[in-house]
């Protein structure tokens, strides 16, 4: 695992001690999920937002048609 150095304001370093002392962490550990959540491989947010644009598109119960029917699940446990 590597280590970083950075630099908070005052005001951030109060808050981000604040936030990792509510959730039950260290600052350490709540910085670092702040990070991996930020560089998360995720699809672009022009493209998430194109979500549902076009409104000809076909729902998805015409996409399903012609499939049959789901099998069973089992339910969670």
């Amino acid at each position: 695992m590597s280590q970083v150095t950075i630099y908070l304001p005052d005001d951030v370093e109060t808050k981000a001690r604040k936030a990792a002392k509510a959730k039950g962490e260290s600052v350490g550990r709540w910085i670092a999920s702040q990070v991996a959540r930020a560089v998360e491989d995720t699809w672009p947010r022009e493209v998430l937002d194109a979500a549902g644009a076009i409104p000809e598109f076909p729902g998805l119960e015409e996409i399903r048609k012609g499939y049959g029917r789901d099998t069973r699940r089992e339910p969670f446990k």
